[in-house]
């Protein structure tokens, strides 16, 4: 019995990745592809996309997180979706590997691939990091995220032992990036909301804190504007803590470090430890016979096609997105090349369509790349944010309305869009929704309650348990 599932048989332009880039590169080609007597087939773990600039909205609850993502197979009706991982590219043969959900794996003939597979959290080899860390780069994560919150608060407020009151009222991000001053925001402004409902807990024996290791936080938006908003946070209540890094989270007692003489600069418990310090290039750009440069990432020219490394370019080979080293033409970018994130992907995605059919199918003619930003906006909570769109510095409620409506008309989807903007009109309406859906990570326990088997721990029990174990 043959363990490669059943493909379609017409020359094939393969995608790997189904997040943003990839996603509209299928959206783009599919038809144009299927009526060449082609097919697109579209290879990503998940199935489906996710726009990640909505991520701490979800955390902060304004947006629901179905409504983040987009279905593949809904929207890519003529692609060929699978769902997997590409474990290994060899441009050589044209052939991709792919591990399914059973973990076995299969070879996929392709005539043509697009590496947009994207990126991952970039994760420092930090004691206790990977037990009790947290990242946002998911929308499982941001959805756990706010139910943890949530949770600990409802937990905090009955609890007796002081120690175990503070840890699970302490909340720890780490990363003064976009994402990081972002998320910050909407926990706080959840928080300060969950904890006026609630009689029993007090905002004052709330700590909040932002870790960064940089002497400054943002550093996509002025520095005037970066000091700006880390008075607006500490006026919050939020502790700002820069030129400091998290040397150890050992059972998730925080160990902070001044980076400055790298000496202990605090230690405290905390049971909620957000990271947001950076992305890393996927893993599986080095598990290609492409070229790859010291980040990890494929290295491709202005025109979207993968460096054949003798000043060439490779035939049927191209990339886009977070995984590769696009050029910025524009001399914008550090280090010559265009940042990781969303206004750059959704561009060069149009554009690597746009050659792909010049080179394929002999449509128009082969274009360079070429972006200069429209700036940066960013949402710190309800009617809360900073950014600089076209140049001009921006903060407070139109930096807000900016900032949700840019990222808006950039998520896919026509359905998508409505269905946020609805959520978005109900709280307005009736209030932020502070409900906390407590148990998602042990659902079976009702049904075991009731059968009176023996019921799954939760994650904080699991980690008494283990720590008394250690004791």
């Amino acid at each position: 019995m043959s363990l490669t599932p059943e493909l379609s048989p017409k020359p094939r332009l393969l995608i790997v990745g189904g997040g943003y880039a990839g996603f509209h590169i299928a959206k783009e080609l599919q038809k144009k592809v299927k009526d060449a007597g082609g097919v697109v087939t579209v290879v990503d773990p998940l199935p489906y996309m996710t726009y990640q600039p909505f991520l701490p909205e979800v955390v902060g609850g304004h947006i629901d997180g179905r409504n983040v993502v987009v279905d593949l197979a809904t929207h890519l009706k003529d692609s060929e979706v699978l769902r997997g991982a590409v474990v290994k590219v060899e441009h050589a043969r044209r052939v991709a590997t792919v591990r399914g959900e059973d973990g076995h794996e299969f070879e996929v003939p392709y005539q043509d691939v697009v590496m947009t597979a994207g990126a991952t959290t970039r994760v420092f080899p930090i004691a206790g990091l990977g037990e009790h860390g947290i990242g946002l780069k998911t929308v499982e994560e941001a959805e756990a995220l706010r139910n943890q919150i949530l949770e600990r608060l409802d937990a905090a407020s009955l609890m007796v032992d002081a120690e175990a009151r503070r840890r699970a009222l302490t909340f720890v991000v780490v990363g003064g990036g976009f994402a990081g001053v972002e998320t910050v925001g909407e926990m706080e402004h959840l928080i300060r909301t969950a904890v006026s409902r609630d009689p029993r807990v007090s905002q004052s024996e709330v700590r909040i804190a932002l870790v960064e290791a940089m002497g400054r936080i943002m550093p996509e938006v002025s520095e005037d504007q970066a000091a700006g908003v880390v008075e607006h946070l500490k006026d919050r209540g939020i502790e700002v803590l820069l030129n400091t890094s998290l040397g150890d989270a050992t059972d998730g007692i925080m160990t902070l470090v001044d980076m400055k003489d790298k000496s202990e600069k605090e230690r405290f418990g905390a049971d909620t430890l957000v990271w947001t310090a950076g992305v890393a290039a996927n893993s599986v750009a080095k598990q290609t016979d492409f070229p790859v440069e010291e980040r990890g990432r494929i290295e491709v020219t202005a025109t979207l096609q993968v460096k054949d490394g003798q000043g060439g370019v490779l035939e049927g080979a191209w990339g886009c997105g977070d995984v590769c080293a696009v050029p910025d033409l524009t001399g914008a970018g550090p280090g010559g090349f265009c940042v990781p994130n969303a206004q750059h992907a959704g561009r060069q995605a149009k554009q690597l369509a746009a050659n792909y059919l010049a080179v394929r199918h002999g449509e128009g003619e082969v274009q360079e790349y070429v972006h200069k930003s429209l700036g940066t906006v960013a949402g710190l909570g309800f009617f809360k944010g900073v950014g600089n769109p076209l140049g001009v510095k921006i903060s407070g409620p139109a930096a807000f309305l900016a900032h949700r409506g840019y990222h808006a008309y950039a998520m896919p989807t026509l359905d998508r869009r409505f269905r946020i903007f609805a959520g978005w009109v109900a709280e307005t309406l009736f209030g932020r929704d502070s409900t906390s859906v407590e148990g998602q990570d042990r659902p079976f326990n009702a049904f075991r309650r009731a059968a009176g088997v023996e019921l799954e721990p939760g994650r904080f029990e699991r980690k008494r348990a283990l720590e008394s174990s250690k004791g």
